[in-house]
């Protein structure tokens, strides 16, 4: 396991020691949730690009087809 430091005034370190709770596991699990929050987000945001190309792209050929489309033009349709 890697040691994360955070530095916090004297004030609020009093106030923690009043509340019996676990810091280290607490911020463990912020940190986790905010991460898994970001992922979220991103895979979001991915998801709404990937719909706008889409489409964007809708109508047009595929590129199988365009392709397809010039060999048949350079070599005919027959071979």
């Amino acid at each position: 396991m890697t040691v994360f430091s955070v530095r916090i005034d004297e004030e609020t370190r009093k106030l923690m020691e009043k509340v019996k709770i676990n810091w280290s596991e607490f911020i463990r699990n912020a940190i986790r949730n905010r991460v898994m929050e970001e992922e979220r987000r991103n895979l979001a945001k991915a998801v709404l690009i990937t719909e706008r190309i889409r489409k964007k792209s809708a109508g047009e050929a595929k590129a199988e087809e365009i392709v397809r489309r010039f060999r048949d033009e350079r070599h005919g349709s027959g071979s």
